[in-house]
C-alpha cells in the first residue's frame, strides 16, 4: 500500500445511488456511506497546528501555530511562495506527516494521531502518483479494492460511471505511460472522487501541465467540486488559481497563516503588505513616503489626503508605505494638482490590456491600460493615484492601515 492508498474511506461501508450532474451530463455513482456521518459531515478544523523539522538544534518551522475552519462543502485554497508551509499544511490533514503539536479535527472527532486510512480523505498529487503496471481501470479502482467490502461487479460499474464522468471511457484499458498528462490528472481526480471522501486534498495538481490544459483542468475541478459538495483543500503557489477556483483563500507566508477570506476580500482589503504583493499580478506597486502635513511626501511626488484618511492614520507612524494596483493609476492631461509626470521605459502589449513600466524617481513601477490606448516606450506621460484606490501600510510592521475603496454601486450579473 502506498502514501495515496493509505489516504482511504474506512469503517463500516453501505451504498446508496446518487445522480450528480457534470458537463451537461448526469452521473450516477454508488457514494459510500460511512456509519456515524453527521449533517456537519467534512467540516476540519486545524487548532494551533504547528510542525517542526529538525533535530532540536537547527529547527524548522514549517507551520507554525495555525488556525483553520474548513465548512463542509468549502472550497479552501493554500496559497503562498515556495517553502511557505502549505505541502506541509496538506501532509499534516492527511496523516502523511505527524504534528509536532495543535490538532487537526474533522466533523468535532480529533484525528491528529490517526492512520492515514482512518481518516476518510483523497489526496491527488502533484505527479499524479499513478501506478505505472496498472491500467486506467485498476488505477481508478484500487482504493476501492483494497479499503471496501464493494464486490468486483460494483467496484466495476463505480469505475466506469467515473470514467464517464471524467470522459475517459475510452482510455480504461490503457497504462499510464500511453497517456497524455491532462488524461493522467483526470485518471488521479477519478482515483480520489470514486470513494467520495469527507475531504479531497490537492497538493498542486495542475502545475505539470501547459498553460492552456491548465485552464481547462482548473474549471473541470471547479465543476466537480460543486456537484459533489465535498470539502477541499488546493494548495498551489499560483495565485491565479487560489483567486478563481476558491470559495476562501488562505495565504501563507513563513509557515504563518497572513490572511484567510474570500478571493475579493484579500485582493480589495489585503491584511498587509505581504497579501497585497502577493494576490494580484501584476503586483501591487509600492512606494516609500512619508506623512507630513496631512499630505504624503516621496521623492519623486506629494499627495495631498482628505481629512477621511487623515482621521485613519491618526496614531500611526509618520513612515508609510503607500500601494496602488497597477489597474487602479490613472492617466491624465497632467494639469491636476498630484499629477505625477513620468516616462515610460518598456511596454508589454496583451492584447486585451497593455502593461506599461514608468519611472517614478528612481524605480520602475507597472500601470496598467486599456489595450486600445496607444502607449509607447520613451513617452512622457501624466499619472494620478486616485486616493480612493491606494492602500497605506505601516513601513516598519507591514500591517494595512487604508485598504482601496470598494464601490457600493456595482450591479450585479443579469439573471436569465
Amino acid at each position: 500500500m502506498d502514501a495515496f492508498s493509505g489516504v482511504a474511506c474506512s469503517g463500516d461501508i453501505t451504498t446508496h445511488r446518487r445522480t450528480l450532474s457534470y458537463r451537461g451530463k448526469e452521473f450516477n455513482t454508488e457514494a459510500l456511506d460511512t456509519i456515524g456521518k453527521t449533517a456537519t459531515m467534512g467540516k476540519l478544523e486545524l487548532n494551533d497546528l504547528t510542525k517542526v523539522f529538525g533535530d532540536g538544534e537547527s529547527n524548522i518551522i514549517a507551520v507554525d501555530g495555525l488556525n483553520v475552519t474548513i465548512e463542509n462543502g468549502d472550497f479552501l485554497v493554500l496559497v503562498g511562495p515556495s517553502g511557505c508551509g502549505k505541502s506541509t499544511t496538506l501532509r499534516c490533514i492527511a496523516g502523511l506527516e505527524r504534528t509536532t503539536s495543535g490538532e487537526i479535527r474533522l466533523d468535532g472527532r480529533n484525528i491528529t494521531d490517526a492512520k492515514p486510512k482512518d481518516r476518510d480523505m483523497a489526496m491527488v498529487f502533484q505527479n499524479y502518483a499513478l501506478y505505472p503496471h496498472m491500467t486506467v481501470r485498476k488505477n481508478i479502482g484500487y482504493g476501492l479494492k483494497i479499503t471496501t467490502n464493494l464486490s468486483d461487479g460494483e467496484i466495476t460499474e463505480r469505475v466506469e460511471s467515473t470514467a464517464e464522468l471524467l470522459e475517459i471511457s475510452d482510455l480504461l484499458d490503457q497504462k499510464p505511460k500511453e497517456l497524455s498528462g491532462g488524461q493522467q490528472q483526470r485518471v488521479a481526480l477519478g482515483r480520489a472522487i470514486i470513494r467520495e471522501p469527507e475531504v479531497f486534498l490537492m497538493d498542486e495538481p495542475l502545475s505539470n501541465l501547459d498553460a492552456k490544459l491548465r485552464t481547462q483542468m482548473r474549471t473541470e475541478i471547479q465543476q466537480l467540486q460543486q456537484d459533489m459538495d465535498i470539502t477541499t483543500i488546493y494548495v498551489t503557489h499560483d495565485q491565479t488559481e487560489a483567486m478563481t477556483m476558491g470559495d476562501r483563500i488562505a495565504i501563507l507566508n513563513n509557515g504563518q497563516l497572513q490572511q484567510i477570506g474570500t478571493p475579493l476580500e484579500c485582493y480589495h482589503q489585503p491584511d498587509n503588505q505581504f497579501v497585497a504583493g502577493f494576490i494580484g499580478s501584476p503586483s501591487m506597486n509600492f512606494l516609500s513616503t512619508t506623512r507630513e502635513e496631512g499630505r504624503l511626501i516621496n521623492d519623486a511626488f506629494e499627495l495631498k489626503l482628505s481629512e477621511e484618511t487623515l482621521s485613519l492614520l491618526e496614531g500611526t507612524p509618520d513612515q508609510l508605505t503607500l500601494g496602488i494596483r497597477p489597474e487602479h493609476i490613472e492617466l491624465t492631461d497632467g494639469t491636476q494638482p498630484d499629477a505625477i509626470v513620468t516616462q515610460v521605459a518598456v511596454v508589454e502589449p496583451m492584447g486585451e490590456v497593455t502593461y506599461a513600466y514608468i519611472e517614478i524617481g528612481d524605480e520602475t513601477y507597472t500601470l496598467s491600460v486599456d489595450g486600445e490606448t496607444r502607449i509607447g516606450a520613451g513617452d512622457d506621460i501624466a499619472v494620478v493615484f486616485p486616493e480612493e484606490k491606494i492602500h497605506l501600510f505601516d513601513s516598519r510592521s507591514g500591517e494595512a492601515i487604508k485598504n482601496s475603496t470598494l464601490t457600493d454601486s456595482i450591479e450585479p450579473a443579469q439573471q436569465l
